[in-house]
């Protein structure tokens, strides 16, 4: 997308389920893991865990009632387009977009399940959104995601002792753009795809199975000292550099931006890209210690909480930024905000 914004947010809800999850479950599952002391897994104070059967499309509605309630019940009837991300879907074949549709009430032209981007998948919706309502001429399109593999997949019995298992937290967010002239504008995006590093985040289970098959072995994801050190690299880098890229082609210099907001993976991250841009910690929100790592949901849902709170003001230039799995995508988005 070029400098000329033709897209707008008209504004974003995140939503946390109840169960709020301390640090002190998972220590008492505590095994002696070899990657315990990495800098990666250093754990949050908290995060939250999705109730037994509460699904994405549950959690995408609850941040959509969010939005409703302050708009208005019709205010989502007249969207063209719906986009939804799953850190886990229910069914391996399908994702969630025709039944949050449906729940809704709403009868969009186009309902797509977008499967990559990872925890870039906010800016990487908004461009295809873009692209999607362009392409008919205009109109309005929601941007759902929800992370959902906390309490399924690192809670299990034979993850949850895991340096990993603590880190993720579950929620879920909800983004309405528009390209009818109002709301903040998009001042622009970029997104690269990396495929040289998609073999590199890998999910495995002890003894070695296929995710859809039968076994003893519970899946989880196979890091080793070496993807670690690969992944600290890539992300290290690929952040700034495309957060830069967007911030050159609207004219703004890094350092002067109001606001960057990023993935949340862990401290070190978020230290680094600050760093890397210049930025003072205050100017780079982060929600790692209440909710540890949200994976695609940590850009919109900080990004509602900074605005919620009142730290984002009319004006500001906002930042968003962040790389996915082990470094096979990256993507960053900026955007002007002009209020709810």
């Amino acid at each position: 997308m070029t400098a000329e914004p033709t897209l707008s947010l008209l504004d974003v809800a995140g939503y946390l389920p109840e169960n709020r999850v301390p640090a002190t479950y998972f220590e008492q599952f505590a095994e002696d893991d070899q990657l315990a002391g990495n800098a990666m897994f250093r754990m949050p104070a908290h995060r939250h865990h999705a109730a037994h059967g509460e699904t994405s499309a549950d959690m995408m509605i609850a941040a959509a009632r969010t939005l409703t309630a302050r708009h208005g019940e019709d205010w989502l009837d007249d969207v063209d387009v719906v986009l939804t991300h799953s850190q886990l879907p229910e069914v391996p074949v399908r994702g969630c977009g025709g039944e949050v549709a449906h729940r809704l009430g709403l009868r969009p032209h186009t309902v797509l399940d977008v499967h990559n981007g990872g925890c870039a998948a906010f800016p990487h919706m908004v461009e295809l959104a873009d692209g999607l309502l362009r392409g008919r001429g205009g109109g309005k399109a929601v941007i759902a995601l929800a992370q959902n593999s906390a309490s399924q997949v690192f809670t299990q019995e034979q993850v949850r002792g895991k340096a990993q298992a603590p880190i993720p937290g579950d929620g879920a967010a909800m983004a309405v753009v528009s390209t009818d002239g109002v709301g903040s504008p998009v001042l622009g995006v970029r997104c690269h795809s990396y495929g040289q590093y998609s073999g590199d985040m890998t999910a495995v289970a002890t003894p070695d199975r296929k995710y859809w098959e039968a076994g003893p072995g519970q899946i989880h994801i196979g890091f080793t000292d070496a993807k670690i050190t690969k992944v600290l690299a890539r992300g290290n880098r690929m952040v700034p550099e495309v957060a830069i890229e967007v911030a050159d082609a609207i004219g703004v210099a890094p350092a002067e931006l109001d606001w960057l907001i990023t993935n949340q993976p862990n401290r070190i991250f978020l230290r680094n890209w600050a760093e890397a841009l210049e930025l003072p910690a205050e100017r780079h929100p982060d929600t790692f210690d209440e909710c540890g790592n949200l994976f695609g949901v940590a850009i919109p849902l900080t990004l509602d909480t900074a605005i919620t709170d009142g730290r984002i003001a009319v004006g500001d230039v906002v930042m968003t930024a962040a790389f996915a799995h082990a470094g096979d995508f990256a993507g960053a988005l900026a955007l002007r905000w002009c209020g709810r």
